[in-house]
């Protein structure tokens, strides 16, 4: 489990195939602190830490996460947000966020608006899940508030501390992103779907 608040920028050092399989090494600056079988955020996606050496650490990701996620796409040298499994014992300062994509969406505008960037996103309009105006939404493991809701578009607010902490900095219109729609709504969502509700 995770809030959303990135801890990290990390750094991708190597990646490697093996059949469906993608290893994944990165760098940053909490390696020294992570133990192996600890779940670790990657731009939204949950994966393990399957070894560790003084510099960086290994996650490996299986056929069902790179074909629903942007995961298939990085390159070595990309930046990835990154955030560790939350404390029980610490604030909840995002909001619940499970490590688990639904969609990817696409970055269609970016706007300057005084001090904060207005950021337009565009997911499949035949997906089931919705947004919804001050309603939570994870983008590549970042915890956010949707500021404007349609059926299948959306945008975000941020502020220049989110800006500068976050890959938010390397986003352009065209770029590809996780998308972690909030787990109330998507309970909802279902309910209706199948007319418990």
């Amino acid at each position: 489990m995770f809030t959303g608040i990135v801890e990290n920028i990390g750094q991708i050092e190597n990646i490697e195939q093996d059949q469906g399989n993608l290893h994944f090494t990165l760098s940053c600056n909490f390696v020294s602190e992570l133990k192996i079988d600890q779940s670790v955020l990657h731009n939204g996606i949950c994966l393990t830490v399957v070894s560790i050496s003084e510099t960086s650490y290994r996650v490996t990701a299986i056929k069902e996460t790179i074909l629903v996620t942007t995961i298939g796409d990085w390159k070595i040298g990309q930046y990835i947000n990154l955030e560790r499994a939350m404390l029980f014992n610490g604030r909840l300062d995002g909001h619940i966020v499970q490590g688990h994509v639904d969609h990817v969406a696409k970055c269609v505008s970016i706007d300057w608006a005084n001090g904060s960037t207005y950021y337009g996103f565009e997911f499949d309009s035949n997906s089931m899940h919705t947004t919804i105006d001050k309603g939570s939404i994870t983008i590549d493991g970042t915890s956010l508030t949707v500021v404007d809701s349609g059926i299948n578009t959306f945008k975000v607010a941020i502020i220049p501390y989110t800006q500068e902490n976050t890959i938010f900095q390397y986003y352009k219109v065209g770029s590809v992103v996780n998308l972690e729609f909030d787990v109330i709504g998507k309970y909802v969502s279902k309910l209706m779907q199948i007319g418990k509700i």
